[in-house]
C-alpha cells in the first residue's frame, strides 16, 4: 500500500519536474507587473478586457513554437542565430541583449519594490504597529537569493522556480472558490472591446505587455539547449508551449476575475497590490486574503530568479557556449542586479512607476523579436523540412501587426501617463 501511494506520488512528481521550460515561461512571465496590470483592468472594468488578455496567450503560443522550433532544429539560440544569419544580425542581437537586460533590471528594481512594501503593510495588518522595515526585508531576501545561486546549479534553479509557481498557481486559483463565476460575463469579455474610461488605450498595452513579453521567448531556446532537446522532442516542445500558456491565462484570469467579482462590484478601482490586499481584506477574509499574498510572493520570487539568471543566459547565447552558474561573471552580474534591486526600499521611488517604465521598453523590443524570428524559421537552408506551415506564417502576420498596434498605443498612453506619475 505504501509503495502504491510512493510510486503514485513519484509519478505526480516526475511530471510535474518535466514541465520545466513550461514553468520557466510561467515564471518569467507572471510578476507583481503582471499581477497590478490585471488587478487594474479586473477593478475598473470588470472582464471587458479578457479578450486582450486571450490574444496575448494565443500569440505567446506562437512564438514559444518557433523559438522552441528554431533551437531544437538548429541547435542554436535566438541571439547566435540573428547575429549568425541575419545581415547586420551582429548589431541587432547587441541591442536586443543589452536591451532585454536592461528592461528586465529595471522590471527587479520595481518587483522589489511592490515586494517589500506588501510585506510592510501585510506585517502590519497582521500584528499591528508600523510593520517591518522595508530596507530589511529587501536586504534579507537578496541575500538568500544570492545564496541560492552560490550554492546553486541549473537543476536546483529549475526545481526551485517550479516549487515557487506552483505555490503562486495554487494560491491564485484558490482564491477563485471564494469569488463567484459569472459565465455570462466571461462570455463577454472574450469579445473584443475598449471601454470607456481614462487612459484605457495604455491598459490594454500593459495587459499584452505583462503577457506578451520577449524576454521569455528569446530564453525559450537557451533553456532548451541547457536540457538537450533533440528532434525527437518537437512534439513534446509543442505540448509544452500550450501548457506554459494555459498556466499564464488561468493565473492572470483569476487575478483578473477576483478583482472583477469584489473591487469592480463595489466600485473601487485599484493601481496598487499594497491597496488592493488592505480593500480586498474585508471582502474576502483574513484567510482568503493570505493565500493570495502568497500568491503575489510566489510571483515576485518566480520572477527574481529568472532575472537573475537572464544576463548570463543571454550572453552564453550570444557566444553561444554553455552557461557558466558557478563562475565569477554570473556571482558578479547577479551581485550588481540585486543591489540595484535596493534602489527602491532605500531611496523610497515609485515601485509601480518603475515598473510602467519597465512594460514602455517592452513594446519598443517586441516587434524586433517577432520580425526577427519570423525571417529566421522560413529559411530553408536552416529548418530544411522542419519550416513552418502557411497557417503559422499567417499568424505571424496578424502578430506583427497587433504588435505595431500595441507599441503605438503604449506610446501615446505613456507620454500622457508619466507626466502624473514621475
Amino acid at each position: 500500500m505504501s509503495k502504491g501511494k510512493f510510486s503514485f506520488f513519484k509519478i505526480i512528481i516526475n511530471a510535474i519536474l518535466a514541465l520545466g521550460p513550461a514553468f520557466y515561461v510561467v515564471g518569467y512571465t507572471i510578476g507583481t507587473g503582471s499581477i497590478v496590470t490585471m488587478a487594474s483592468a479586473g477593478s475598473k472594468y470588470g472582464m471587458t478586457m479578457l479578450w486582450a488578455l486571450v490574444l496575448a496567450c494565443v500569440f505567446s503560443y506562437i512564438l514559444l513554437r518557433a523559438y522552441g522550433r528554431y533551437t531544437i532544429v538548429t541547435g542554436e539560440g535566438a541571439l547566435f542565430g540573428i547575429k549568425k544569419h541575419i545581415k547586420g544580425g551582429k548589431y541587432i542581437s547587441i541591442g536586443l541583449l543589452i536591451s532585454l537586460i536592461f528592461v528586465e533590471v529595471l522590471a527587479l528594481v520595481g518587483i522589489m519594490g511592490i515586494v517589500t512594501d506588501l510585506i510592510h503593510s501585510y506585517s502590519a495588518m497582521l500584528y499591528g504597529g508600523e510593520g517591518w522595515n522595508t530596507v530589511i526585508v529587501a536586504v534579507v531576501i537578496s541575500l538568500l537569493i544570492y545564496a541560492l545561486l552560490l550554492i546553486g546549479n541549473f537543476s536546483l534553479f529549475e526545481k526551485t522556480l517550479i516549487v515557487i509557481v506552483a505555490i503562486m498557481g495554487l494560491s491564485f486559483l484558490m482564491t477563485l472558490f471564494v469569488t463567484p463565476i459569472n459565465v455570462i460575463d466571461l462570455a463577454n469579455g472574450i469579445i473584443p472591446s475598449i471601454p470607456k474610461g481614462t487612459n484605457t488605450a495604455l491598459l490594454l498595452a500593459a495587459i499584452v505587455g505583462t503577457t506578451f513579453t520577449a524576454p521569455t521567448f528569446v530564453v525559450r531556446g537557451i533553456l532548451m539547449k541547457e536540457k538537450k532537446w533533440e528532434l525527437s522532442q518537437l512534439k513534446h516542445s509543442r505540448k509544452d508551449a500550450l501548457q506554459g500558456v494555459i498556466m499564464m491565462f488561468l493565473i492572470s484570469g483569476s487575478i483578473m476575475l477576483v478583482a472583477a467579482n469584489t473591487l469592480f462590484v463595489e466600485g473601487t478601482p485599484v493601481d496598487n497590490v499594497i491597496v488592493m490586499v488592505q480593500l480586498l481584506e474585508p471582502l474576502l477574509g483574513r484567510f482568503a486574503i493570505s493565500i493570495f499574498v502568497a500568491g503575489i510572493l510566489g510571483a515576485a520570487l518566480s520572477s527574481i530568479i529568472p532575472i537573475l539568471m537572464l544576463a548570463p543566459l543571454l550572453i552564453s547565447d550570444y557566444k553561444n557556449e554553455k552557461v557558466g552558474y558557478k563562475g565569477k561573471t554570473f556571482r558578479m552580474i547577479s551581485a550588481i542586479v540585486l543591489v540595484l534591486g535596493l534602489i527602491v526600499p532605500i531611496f523610497g521611488a515609485r515601485p509601480v512607476g518603475v515598473m510602467i517604465l519597465s512594460q514602455a521598453f517592452q513594446v519598443f523590443i517586441l516587434p524586433v523579436v517577432v520580425l526577427a524570428m519570423w525571417y529566421l524559421i522560413n529559411r530553408n537552408d536552416l529548418l530544411k523540412d522542419y519550416i513552418v506551415s502557411k497557417w503559422m506564417n499567417f499568424g505571424f502576420i496578424f502578430m506583427l501587426f497587433f504588435t505595431i498596434g500595441i507599441t503605438y498605443a503604449a506610446i501615446i498612453g505613456l507620454m500622457e501617463s508619466l507626466k502624473t506619475i514621475f
